[in-house]
C-alpha cells in the first residue's frame, strides 16, 4: 500500500536530515490525541506521553459503569490511533514534573528535552477538601474505577438476595452525589438497572424497591444547560423513581452512607460526580492558575512568558463569555487543533493566532428514549434530544470498530433493555492477570489492573 501523504512530508524531510523541532504532548485524551494528529503534515517530531495505553472516551465511560458498554468499547490504543503517522511516537510513562526553564519533561524512569511542550493533562477528582471521602466514595474517572462501579452496583443486589429484610435497605440504597451531566447520567442508568434490567433476576427480593438518590449541592440540577431543560430532566428523573434533592451539600461520607441538612441516610454505594480539579502536575508549570488548579493561559494557549509552552483541555482556563471554555470534549478538541495550527506556523516563522471557542451546545442522557440538548437557541428534550445524544456520541468515537459496536451494543438494549456487559470481576483477581483484553471476553471487555480499592471499600458481603 502507498505512504499517505502526511508520511511522505515526513520522510522527504529527513531525507533531508533537516533537524526538526521536538514536540512533546503530556496526555493522550482528546485534546493531546488531536493535536497529535494535527501535526501529522508538520516537519516535527512528536512524542506524545500518557500513562495509560489508550485514549479513553470519557463522555460513555458512566455506560461501562452500568454494565451497558464494554471498556475496549469506548478505549482505543494509542498506538492504534497514531500507528500511520511517522512522524509521531507514543511512549508509556509517567511525567512527574515539567522543567519550563530547562525545556524537559521529567519521567519517573528519565527524561525527554522539547522544543514545543503541548500539556493535555485533563483533569481528577475534586473532593472539595474532604480527601478521606475517598475511602467510602467511589468516583468516575478511568477504566479502573467503571470495572469497581459496576462490581459494586451488581454485588450489592448479589448481597440483597442473601439478606434478611431488616439488612436489604441499605444494601439497595444507591447515592449519587453530583448533578451534572454524569451525575444524572449514572442516577438514570441506575434506576434502569434496577427496574427493568434486574427486575425479574432475583427471587428473594424485589430488585424495583432499590432507592436511587441524586445529591446536588446546587439550587438544580444540570447548572450549565438552561433552566427549563434541567427541570425537564429533573422529572424524567422523578418519572424513573430517582429521588432528587437539590440544595443539599454533603457534610460527612462513612461506611454507613451519607449526611446531608443533618439526616443520615444509610447506604453501601455511594458514587461521587460532583466535581474535577485539574491534575498536580501543573503546579510544576510556575504558572498562574485559578482556584480549580486550572493555568490561567494567555489567548493563545500558551503560558505567560513560554511561548513554547501550550496548555489545553481541561487543564486549561480559558476566558469565554462570562466564564471559561466549559470542561467538554469539543472545547478539548478545538484546542488541541490550535495548538498543532501554532506550532505549525512557528515552523514556518509565523506569528501565533488567539483561540476562539465555536460552542456546538450541551446534551445529557437521562436513560431509555430521553435525553436535554441545547444547541445555540435551541432547546430540546425527550426522545429527539436523545436520538440526536446517539449519534453526536458515535460520531466522536475515535475509531470506525468502536463505532460500530457500540451502536450495535445501543440497539440490542434498545430493543431488550437488557445490559450486555453484566458481569462480576473481582479486582484482586485482575490485579496481576494478563493484559485487558483476556478479563471480559468477547476480544476485551476488562482491565489489568481494576485495582485493590474494591477489597479496601468492601465487596458486599451482607453485615
Amino acid at each position: 500500500m502507498f505512504p499517505r501523504r502526511a508520511d511522505r512530508i515526513v520522510r522527504a524531510v529527513g531525507e533531508q536530515g533537516a533537524a526538526r523541532p521536538r514536540v512533546v504532548i503530556v496526555g493522550g485524551g482528546f485534546g493531546g490525541l488531536c493535536a497529535a494528529r494535527g501535526l501529522a503534515r508538520v516537519p516535527v517530531d512528536v512524542t506524545l506521553i500518557d500513562r495509560q495505553n489508550h485514549h479513553l472516551f470519557q463522555p460513555l465511560l458512566y455506560q461501562v459503569a452500568t454494565a451497558a458498554l464494554a471498556t475496549t468499547d469506548v478505549a482505543v490504543p494509542l498506538r492504534h490511533v497514531l500507528r500511520r503517522q511517522a512522524n509521531a511516537t507514543v511512549l508509556l510513562a509517567n511525567a512527574r514534573a515539567l522543567d519550563v526553564p530547562g525545556r524537559r519533561v521529567l519521567l519517573d524512569d528519565g527524561e525527554l528535552a522539547y522544543d514545543h511542550l503541548i500539556v493535555a493533562t485533563g483533569a481528577g477528582t475534586n473532593w472539595f477538601g474532604h480527601d478521606e471521602w475517598a475511602e467510602h466514595a467511589l468516583a468516575l474517572k478511568d477504566c479502573r474505577d467503571a470495572l469497581t462501579i459496576r462490581s459494586r452496583i451488581l454485588l450489592a443486589f448479589e448481597a440483597a438476595e442473601r439478606a434478611s429484610a431488616e439488612e436489604r435497605p441499605p444494601l439497595l440504597t444507591f447515592v449519587v452525589i453530583g448533578g451534572g451531566p454524569t451525575g444524572v447520567e449514572l442516577a438514570g442508568a441506575l434506576a434502569e438497572i434496577a427496574r427493568v434490567t434486574l427486575a425479574r433476576d432475583f427471587r428473594h427480593f424485589e430488585p424495583r424497591s432499590a432507592r436511587v438518590l441524586l445529591v446536588e449541592a446546587g439550587p438544580r440540577l444540570l447548572p450549565a444547560l438552561p433552566e427549563d431543560l434541567a427541570r425537564r430532566a429533573r422529572a424524567s428523573l422523578e418519572k424513573m423513581g430517582v429521588e432528587v434533592r437539590n440544595g443539599a451539600p454533603v457534610t460527612a461520607i462513612d461506611a454507613n452512607g451519607i449526611t446531608l441538612a443533618g439526616e443520615t441516610i444509610r447506604a453501601r454505594t455511594v458514587l461521587w460526580a460532583a466535581g474535577v480539579r485539574a491534575t498536580p502536575l501543573l503546579g510544576s508549570l510556575g504558572a498562574p492558575m485559578d482556584r480549580g488548579g486550572r493555568v490561567l493561559v494567555l489567548p493563545d494557549l500558551t503560558v505567560p512568558g513560554h511561548p513554547e509552552v501550550q496548555v489545553i483541555g481541561d487543564a486549561a482556563a480559558v476566558p469565554w463569555r462570562n466564564g471559561t471554555v466549559p470542561g467538554q470534549a469539543p472545547g478539548a478538541m478545538q484546542m488541541g487543533r490550535h495548538a498543532a495550527a501554532s506550532i505549525a506556523r512557528a515552523v514556518r516563522g509565523q506569528a501565533t493566532q488567539p483561540f476562539h471557542y465555536r460552542d456546538k451546545g450541551s446534551l445529557a442522557t437521562i436513560g431509555r428514549s430521553s435525553a436535554v440538548a441545547e444547541i445555540g437557541k435551541l432547546h430540546m428534550a425527550g426522545f429527539p434530544a436523545w436520538v440526536l445524544w446517539v449519534f453526536v456520541h458515535i460520531a466522536y468515537l475515535v475509531t470506525f470498530r468502536n463505532r460500530v459496536v457500540v451502536l450495535v451494543e445501543w440497539a440490542w438494549l434498545y430493543l431488550t433493555r437488557q445490559r450486555g456487559a453484566r458481569v462480576i470481576l473481582d479486582p484482586e483477581d485482575l490485579t496481576d492477570r494478563g493484559d485487558a483484553e483476556n478479563a471480559e471476553g468477547r476480544g476485551g471487555r476488562g482491565t489489568t489492573t481494576a485495582g485493590k480499592r474494591e477489597g479496601q471499600r468492601g465487596a458486599m458481603p451482607p453485615r
